[in-house]
């Protein structure tokens, strides 16, 4: 079975350690952050070799930016890859302060 076929894994947030994670076929990825006051500094998106083309640096995306939506805080994309995602997916420009909306 392709990977594409199957159900992609779930997001998990891991405060602690201050990222935004999918595990699977034993591997990690992840979106890293900060936080500073009301604002979520998403700093880095890492996913490795394995698990790409699977849809899984957007899932961690989306799951970011759900997050800080639901937590009331402006998003600043330090990511060049979270930058893209909310230029493609401008529903999320909202959260960004400053952005042309």
């Amino acid at each position: 079975m392709s990977p594409e076929a199957v159900d992609p894994p779930d997001v998990e947030h891991v405060p602690d350690a201050r990222r935004f994670e999918v595990h699977a076929d034993g591997e990690t990825a992840f979106l890293s952050y900060r936080r500073d006051g009301d604002r979520i500094i998403l700093i880095h998106t890492e996913v490795p070799e394995s698990l790409r083309g699977r849809g899984i640096a957007g899932r961690l995306a989306r799951f970011a930016l759900d997050y800080a939506k639901r937590e009331g805080l402006g998003v600043v994309p330090r990511c060049p890859f979270v930058k893209t995602y909310i230029q493609t997916h401008p529903e999320y420009l909202p959260l960004v302060p400053g952005s042309a909306r």
